[in-house]
């Protein structure tokens, strides 16, 4: 079998695959800009919030959407920006006698690099495991970061870190003097919309990069991939540290914007929540990672905290079994319950990525599987002069030969 070059794909436009719904994008994102002019401040404070959990979303689905890997653990990499922010700027980092202290605009991209460091920590040990294995370590680290900011009292303790600065003022051109507070919720909005545009972007240009087909050619099949000259160790490492860096910088901005850090706000139920929002939104699909995302706060954190008030305000239900029902104590089961729904009504989530709705509805991908391994192997090869041997071009006809007698598509 013979590879195919990036030349002879199925129609693959670089240019269209950086700017398909460029238009969507352009009034959605003017939309958020005029918002702020016509919603209630608790809104914009609770938009601002969904921000966080977007970027979140977007990062995990990196790992998750893009590379195929299983993250149960992605709420440490958030403790961790959000730490490394309230330890510079409380001055609890001391080297040779002298405090390091830095201001929230640095350690945005601090945040960043040491998320990804602890990624990339992450991402080595599980390099040879799958499945179910993969599962118990990354849940293992997840648990285990917030239990040593817990028992460590360098790092605050049960207590955390408090009083922490809000971002100093900043001047732009026809705005003047911006000054963010705690009571004032719009400069952080934007703030927030500044920092998820720039994420967005950035992803997209990952997806449609070399490495971001690297990534979804290791999603469909590894020893395909591997065969072709793509490089897993590297591959997966980056998923897990490109990742880990945007749930960074959410931790960073959420350290900030509360101005309180404890380990109690990184527990286990974080990082399935962020999960949840990724499988719900579709998973590989940015636009329906963020509609996830954003679908999911508002119900858990709006919809469902207000059904207490209006259930009891209409006389009819107030009267009925549902009058002494408190959703708020059972706000996990009806979160479940939608979810589950959704999921048998959608299971290819909300906005699907292309490969993921025909996985799911039974159309055949191998070809199109192959099509893309092999234009990670002709860049590979351009960029990087590996040869692909017949023994290995062999290995990848065999997978696909298999895969459409069998039917199956690569898929069990």
């Amino acid at each position: 079998m013979k590879i195919l070059g990036p030349q002879k794909s199925a129609g693959y436009d670089l240019r269209r695959g950086i700017f398909r719904g460029w238009g969507l994008g352009l009034i959605f994102l003017v939309v958020l800009i005029f918002y702020p002019f016509v919603a209630d401040p608790t809104l914009v404070a609770a938009a601002a919030n969904a921000g966080i959990f977007i970027m979140m979303a977007l990062g995990l689905n990196i790992v998750v959407g893009f590379a195929g890997l299983l993250d149960l653990g992605y709420a440490a990499f958030f403790a961790i920006g959000a730490y490394a922010y309230a330890m510079v700027d409380s001055g609890a980092i001391a080297i040779h006698g002298h405090t390091i202290t830095l201001s929230f605009w640095p350690m945005i991209i601090g945040g960043a690099i040491v998320a990804a460091f602890f990624g990339a920590v992450l991402g080595a040990p599980t390099l040879r495991l799958r499945g179910d294995y993969l599962a118990i370590v990354t849940l293992g680290f997840g648990e285990i970061v917030p239990l040593v900011f817990r028992n460590t009292a360098a790092l605050g303790s049960v207590n955390g870190f408090t009083g922490l600065d809000v971002p100093s003022p900043i001047t732009l051109p026809f705005l003047g003097v911006i000054q963010f507070s705690v009571i004032n919720p719009v400069p952080f909005y934007y703030l927030i919309v500044i920092l998820g545009t720039l994420v967005v972007l950035g992803v997209v240009f990952l997806r449609d990069s070399r490495i971001g087909r690297a990534w979804v050619a290791m999603r469909e099949d590894e020893i395909a991939a591997a065969c072709s000259g793509i490089n897993l160790v590297r591959t997966k490492l980056l998923a897990y540290a490109m990742g880990a860096s945007l749930s960074g910088i959410a931790g960073v901005y959420y350290a900030a914007k509360l101005t309180t850090v404890t380990p109690d706000q990184f527990d286990f139920t974080v990082s399935i929540y962020i999960l949840v929002m990724v499988v719900l939104g579709g998973m590989g699909s940015i636009p329906g990672v963020m509609l996830g995302a954003a679908l999911i706060y508002y119900i858990n954190s709006y919809f469902l905290v207000q059904l207490n008030g209006w259930v009891h305000g209409v006389p009819l239900l107030a009267h009925s079994l549902l009058g002494s029902v408190d959703f708020t104590e059972i706000r996990n089961l009806l979160y479940g319950v939608i979810l589950v729904a959704m999921m048998i009504l959608r299971p290819e989530g909300l906005i699907p990525s292309g490969r993921r709705k025909r996985e799911l509805h039974g159309e055949g991908i191998a070809l199109e599987s192959l099509s893309l391994v092999g234009e990670v192997a002709a860049e590979v090869d351009v960029g990087a002069g590996v040869t692909v041997d017949a023994d290995s071009e062999a290995a990848v006809g065999g997978v696909a030969e298999s895969d459409l007698a069998a039917g199956t598509d690569g898929r069990e």
